[in-house]
């Protein structure tokens, strides 16, 4: 591989605007293909084989409004208002936000709650595909006008805004990028250098996230993917242009020409860019083992992104640093003698301490993670928006006129098949039921044979206590009643939705992390030829993951520190977090891990001292390594400044993994295991040497040829 790869770039070097010509039409072809047939992006949270997706077949079947989207329009008197909500005035004006609500584009109806001096507007619209961001445009002018022209307060929420109020990118994304560029500043010192890394990977953003439209024709990819495509393909996409980049800048300081030494990077650091992103890859699309499709979905529109970010890598990057020629220097030349010096001392610091450093390291990442024990999947809600936004106000709202369970009732379709007498007293035994408040008069599909139940709990969407309901009403209320007939009942709702994928999440976590790791070993295991390394790998790994877990249930679900992000209240981890978090940390901890293996295990095979080899191959990366994450620390950490729980949740939790891995654990903890355990790093049975792939071979031990430098069997490890 790193001969087809060293010509691969020495062909992008002779021809940069060959190939930077083709990554512009492919550009322009995809993205003017996603504007006109692209597919529209849409959120549906549900999963096979559960109690809720029942419920949601059965409303489809019979028509219902409820699997649409709604939007809920909240009011009470105004500050200045003249009279209570029952006044003439006020009740005129609450006729006129209806009828200017019904009036709007594709809404399917309207219907009013009053309680005492707040009055609930419910607007229903159809499903997700029929709509757009316009539709929530039109609503917020519609509501702008009435606040303008009407006695009354009023504020919005709902599906429709879950749905269209956040775009892919936002602030907090540009505030991470301006500070990877800041970084890469002070690390190149060269405003060339900067400039590749953040212009490869804004390219291949634009093209896989333009791609996702295109793919969704195939696959439904929910539209929550290209947020998290975003900001895990800006992290990986400066990456691994960085380690390119940085290998290239440290060949042309050893006096090799731009060809040669673009070569030689992609040779090298290329290679280990391909086998990090396939690593990422299958630990992304290793979501597939949690059987949930619009996660599996997520994880190919991801994929997708990350897959186009290292084909940018290993020949869009080499084009331009041909183009750029020797410009990309800056000050490298004064700083490549000294940066090493400093990290070979480090390196040989650890050496000298290696079991002090390897318990501690480890105490703290395990201390760090004991939290995952208290972990609580669940569903932030509107109630967990900050007070500026009118979603969390109309959610206060509600909550304060109509009980805390009327920001999420429950919805429990029933199959009467030919038992429709059993509908009185299945609706009699939900109304008994402590955890309920009220049950809605029943909507019946007599065509189609199926009743809508509204049921509103005691209990907020959040709490346990309304999980416990559900999971009553289901085991207990429902057979109750049902048993012995025909009949069937299913609870749905998105509360219901939402602890059902908890309880999937849950059941499936631990197949999904066995599935990457095992996927992970072999890949490493075929890359390095080693047993310990992808095993110490996996274990620090975990490690690392377990840690930014426990870091979010203290933030999140205990409090810790919450004020500091913008969070108002505690709020439970989104029920997928998890699943991703591991699939995306797991890949991308293993590009640290591959970088930096790679360069051990050259000079190693160079050498044949392990400790050297440690030494040498910590001092050769360990500035690119900590330069690399704090680009993706910036980059994850913008997500942290939006006012979305999930963009903060998977911002904080992956730049906090990112932090610990890039410096407790390649720093830290693989200097001193490697010390600790010597030449066993590289035992491998002969057996099972014999069984792997041969074509993989070890990092650094093909003949990599660059004109005018050795000869014959020499390696680019030979001469950097």
């Amino acid at each position: 591989m790193s001969t087809a790869l060293a010509r691969l770039g020495r062909f992008a070097a002779r021809r940069p605007w060959t190939v930077i010509g083709a990554w512009v039409a492919i550009a322009v072809l995809v993205l003017a293909s996603s504007a006109a047939f692209g597919q529209e992006l849409e959120d549906r949270f549900e999963a096979p084989d559960v109690d809720s997706y029942a419920a949601t077949r059965l409303m489809e079947r019979a028509g219902a409004a409820e699997i649409g989207l709604g939007a809920d329009v909240v009011v009470t008197p105004a500050a200045d208002a003249a009279g209570p909500l029952d006044s003439p005035a006020l009740q005129r004006d609450l006729a006129r936000v209806e009828d200017t609500l019904a009036a709007l584009p594709h809404v399917l109806g309207t219907g009013v709650s009053t309680e005492d001096e707040v009055a609930l507007v419910r607007v229903q619209y159809p499903e997700q595909q029929h709509l757009g961001p316009e539709d929530l445009a039109a609503l917020k002018s519609a509501l702008d006008d009435l606040r303008d022209t009407t006695q009354l307060r009023i504020e919005a929420g709902g599906d429709l805004f879950f749905a269209f109020e956040q775009g892919p990118m936002g602030g907090g994304e540009l505030v991470g990028l301006a500070v990877a560029i800041v970084v890469l500043l002070v690390a190149f010192g060269s405003l060339v250098a900067t400039g590749l890394p953040v212009g490869t990977a804004l390219l291949g953003l634009a093209i896989g996230t333009g791609a996702m439209s295109l793919v969704a024709h195939v696959v439904d990819i929910p539209a929550w993917a290209t947020m998290i495509g975003s900001m895990v393909g800006l992290g990986v996409g400066i990456d691994y242009a960085l380690f390119v980049l940085t290998r290239h800048r440290e060949l042309l300081a050893d006096g090799h020409t731009v060809e040669d030494a673009v070569a030689g990077a992609l040779a090298t650091a290329g290679r280990a860019v391909v086998f990090a992103g396939g690593t990422v890859v299958v630990a992304i699309l290793g979501l597939a083992v949690a059987r949930i499709p619009f996660i599996t979905a997520g994880g190919i529109g991801i994929s997708l992104i990350v897959l186009v970010m290292v084909l940018a890598s290993i020949t869009l990057l080499p084009a331009l640093l041909g183009l750029a020629g020797t410009r990309v220097d800056g000050r490298w030349r004064r700083r490549v003698a000294t940066a090493p010096s400093r990290w070979l001392g480090w390196a040989a610091h650890v050496g000298r301490h290696a079991p002090a450093y390897a318990v501690g390291a480890t105490v703290a990442l395990v201390a760090l993670a004991a939290p995952v024990t208290a972990l609580d999947l669940g569903f932030p809600d509107e109630g967990t928006q900050p007070q500026s936004r009118t979603e969390r106000r109309a959610y206060d709202l509600v909550a304060d006129g109509f009980g805390p369970g009327a920001n999420g009732p429950l919805v429990i379709a029933v199959d009467l098949a030919e038992d429709p007498e059993v509908l009185e007293p299945l609706t009699s035994a939900i109304a008994a039921d402590p955890g309920i408040a009220e049950v809605a008069p029943a909507q019946v599909a007599e065509a189609a044979g199926v009743a809508i139940l509204v049921a509103e709990p005691t209990t907020t969407p959040q709490a346990e206590a309304t999980r416990v309901t559900i999971d009553r009403l289901r085991s207990d209320v429902l057979p109750g009643v049902l048993d012995g007939t025909t009949a069937r009942a299913h609870v749905g709702g998105q509360v219901a939705v939402m602890a059902d994928l908890g309880h999937r999440v849950q059941d499936r976590l631990p197949w999904f992390i066995a599935a990457v790791v095992l996927l992970s070993f072999v890949l490493l295991l075929v890359v390095f030829r080693s047993l310990l390394v992808p095993l110490k790998a996996a274990v620090m790994n975990l490690l690392s993951v377990g840690a930014a877990y426990g870091v979010l249930v203290m933030v999140f679900q205990w409090g810790w520190g919450g004020g500091l992000i913008g969070l108002e209240s505690t709020v439970p981890i989104l029920s997928f977090i998890p699943l991703f978090m591991f699939a995306i940390l797991f890949g991308l901890s293993m590009d640290y891990e591959v970088f930096l293996l790679s360069r051990i295990r050259e000079e190693y095979d160079r050498t044949g001292d392990n400790d050297l080899a440690v030494a040498r191959g910590l001092a050769g990366t360990a500035r690119t390594i900590t330069s690399a994450a704090l680009i993706m620390v910036a980059v994850f950490g913008g997500f942290v400044l939006t006012s979305e729980p999930l963009a903060k949740m998977l911002g904080l939790g992956l730049a906090t993994a990112i932090a610990l891995d890039a410096t407790v654990v390649r720093l830290v903890l693989v200097p001193a295991t490697m010390k600790l355990l010597g030449h066993a790093n590289w035992w491998l049975p002969g057996w099972l040497d014999r069984l792997l792939p041969g074509g993989a071979g070890r990092p650094g031990d093909e003949p990599v040829p660059v004109a005018g430098a050795v000869t014959g069997t020499g390696t680019v490890s030979d001469r950097a």
